[in-house]
Order: structure tokens, then C-alpha cells, then sequence
């Protein structure tokens, strides 16, 4: 299974609204991303648990449908 950009997309912005989002489709493959994602939620949480909170709103589909995610979290 695999899952397409604009599903991934949807999923990140519901979990973080304010947020600025762009996802590249490495591949091509609808498997293999990368997450740039702006928010002032970031601000003062580390690195390793800023992308804890991504992997939460993608649901249990890192793993799954979504193989590899490269993700880069920015404060505002």
C-alpha cells in the first residue's frame, strides 16, 4: 500500500492547522517523501519530540502505507 500527497498532506495540516507544509514525492512511488513543516507549536520542544508529534498525525501509516519520510520541523 501506498499513500498519495495530497492524503499525507491532509493529514498533517488537520493535525497542525497553522502550520506551513511542503511535501516532495521523491520517487514518484507515493512512498517516499519529504516533510518540510513550519510551526510555532515547535518552539521550545526538541528535535526528536517535534517529530514525535508528526508521526502521531500520521496515524500508524509510517510503517505502512508510507514507507520512508524525511522530516524537516521549523519554528515560525
Amino acid at each position: 500500500m501506498t499513500i498519495k500527497k495530497e492524503k499525507l498532506e491532509t493529514m498533517i495540516i488537520e493535525a497542525f492547522p497553522e502550520a506551513k507544509v511542503e511535501i516532495i514525492d521523491l520517487a514518484g512511488d507515493d512512498n517516499h517523501y519529504s516533510l518540510t513543516i513550519t510551526s510555532n507549536r515547535f518552539s521550545g520542544i526538541s528535535r526528536i519530540d517535534q517529530h514525535k508529534m508528526v508521526y502521531e498525525a500520521l496515524d500508524g501509516k509510517m510503517g505502512n502505507e508510507l514507507h520512508a519520510l524525511t522530516i524537516k520541523t521549523l519554528v515560525n
